[in-house]
């Protein structure tokens, strides 16, 4: 992975149980000097959540440089996907990699491999897949079926 910047806009992974295939989005407030660490805020998880706070902060952690990557590029909504299409699904205030698996007009029913879970999203919740080859950001290869 690169370097990042402050005030740059990242996504952290973490690896966490119940967490894995996810991503949240985060802003850099700082590299640390000492090893490969960066101080990251996050756009939508919260200290101490659920708080009962009136006025509730991003939730600030150090994090691993091997778990942030840069923010994929903001494509053009789709105005539908395919079946077995790699998507990335908005849910728990993260992006969650999964596949298509069916189709009831603008709502997509997702599998998700990590939890072998099939879930529904409108299609406003929905992303196309995207990969991070070599500091690249490439679309994802459709799944085809296995004869």
């Amino acid at each position: 992975m690169g370097e990042f910047g402050e005030g740059e806009l990242v996504e952290v992974r973490l690896k966490e149980d119940g967490y894995f295939g996810s991503f949240f989005e985060a802003k850099v407030l700082s590299k640390l000097p000492h090893g490969p660490f960066y101080e990251v805020e996050y756009r939508n998880l919260l200290e101490n959540w659920p708080s009962r706070s009136e006025n509730p902060q991003p939730l600030v952690e150090i994090i691993p440089a091997d778990e942030i990557r840069p923010m994929p590029p903001t494509l053009p909504q789709p105005s539908t996907f395919s079946f077995r299409e790699k998507v990335d699904a908005f849910d728990m205030d993260a992006w969650w990699y999964g596949e298509i698996y069916g189709q009831d007009g603008d709502t997509y029913y997702v599998h998700f491999p990590t939890t072998n879970q099939l879930c529904e999203y409108p299609i406003e919740s929905l992303r196309k897949h995207l990969e991070l080859v070599n500091g690249q950001w490439v679309p994802s290869a459709m799944s085809t079926r296995r004869r």
